[in-house]
């Protein structure tokens, strides 16, 4: 049976008239889904009972079970969900003095082999659908009774890699009649999918643009992310240089410091070099020791001299503040679990 939460509302509307109905039906069927969060179509109340029973017979709503839930010292809470065919995912909801942020899945599993990520040793299960994705939003709003004002697809897979579903997803979360969250506040991180760089940059939106970067030379890069291999620092530059051109917005590179391996003055030197002259910030990660993994935290005096350097030649950086490190929330510790 179809995902009603599959549709963004212009495809709803075409799929009502296709079963005999109004257009005006698909808005009021999408301001149920996401400003009054129904579970069931018989809660929509100002729709016949005839339409109900037709819904109900063309379409199921996608509502996730929750398996559990883990909070941390901070705040931070991690969900573990059930999608309803035996696997499940996680997403993180973080709170921030701008507001609060959900950290969403795109696919279960992983096929990019990222050797600082916990997801790396999970074998690839399939995409999430576009409503799966927004799901995940939905039922932590309908959990916490919070209003999520930010989306960051930085959760387990890679986006660019469900590139379709990604884009549909951020349609229905951006859209004024439903969740009505702004582009601007979805982010969406990929590990260097060149030619989708380029199909994102021509879809003229307004999200942020993520870059997993981590290191400096196609050496360092191509062992801590065998994506390089296929997609080398030289090319990833020039799409992410096409990207600024076209959008003149500021692209956000990613680089988690791994202790004596990406964390001295010589790879901040080389960072400074590869990104001078482009309307860029550099957001510094603390990585995280997970199960196996062979790269540990680089040193807090490190982290400060790496980051300090970079501000003083003239390339932007933060340092991001660690959240839900204690139940494995924080970057790179997502992992998609066994429901056994």
């Amino acid at each position: 049976m179809k995902n009603i939460k599959d549709y963004d509302l212009e495809d709803l509307k075409k799929e009502l008239e296709n079963i005999g109905e109004k257009k005006f039906r698909a808005e009021q069927i999408f301001k149920w889904l996401y400003v009054e969060k129904v579970k069931e179509f018989d809660e929509m109340t100002n729709l016949s009972l005839e339409l109900r029973e037709k819904l109900k017979n063309e379409y199921d709503i996608c509502n996730f079970k929750i398996l559990r839930k883990q909070e941390s010292s901070d705040g931070t809470k991690k969900y573990l969900f059930d999608v309803l065919d035996g696997n499940a995912i996680e997403s993180v909801l973080m709170e921030y003095h701008h507001g609060r942020t959900i950290c969403v899945s795109s696919q279960i599993g992983c096929k990019m082999g990222c050797k600082f990520c916990a997801s790396t040793g999970l074998k690839f299960a399939r995409n999430l659908t576009a409503g799966e994705i927004v799901e995940q939003i939905l039922a932590v709003e309908q959990d916490t009774g919070y209003k999520i004002s930010n989306v960051v697809f930085m959760g387990i897979g890679e986006p660019f890699d469900n590139y379709d579903n990604v884009m549909q997803a951020i349609k229905i979360i951006n859209n004024q009649k439903g969740l009505s969250i702004g582009a601007r506040h979805i982010s969406i991180s990929t590990s260097g999918l060149v030619p989708m760089i380029y199909k994102f940059t021509d879809e003229e939106l307004q999200c942020t643009l993520s870059i997993s970067l981590h290191a400096t030379n196609d050496e360092k890069r191509s062992e801590m992310m065998p994506i390089n291999n296929r997609y080398n620092i030289k090319e990833l530059m020039e799409a992410c240089k096409y990207y600024i051109e076209k959008t003149n917005k500021r692209i956000s590179f990613e680089y988690a410091l791994a202790k004596d391996n990406n964390d001295n003055l010589d790879d901040a030197k080389e960072l400074v070099k590869l990104l001078k002259g482009m309307l860029c910030h550099v957001n510094l990660i603390p990585i995280n020791k997970i199960e196996n993994g062979k790269y540990t935290k680089s040193s807090n005096e490190n982290i400060i001299r790496f980051r300090d350097y970079l501000n003083e030649k003239g390339i932007t950086a933060t340092i991001r503040r660690e959240l839900g490190s204690d139940i494995d929330a924080a970057c790179g510790q997502l992992r998609r679990k066994n429901l056994k």
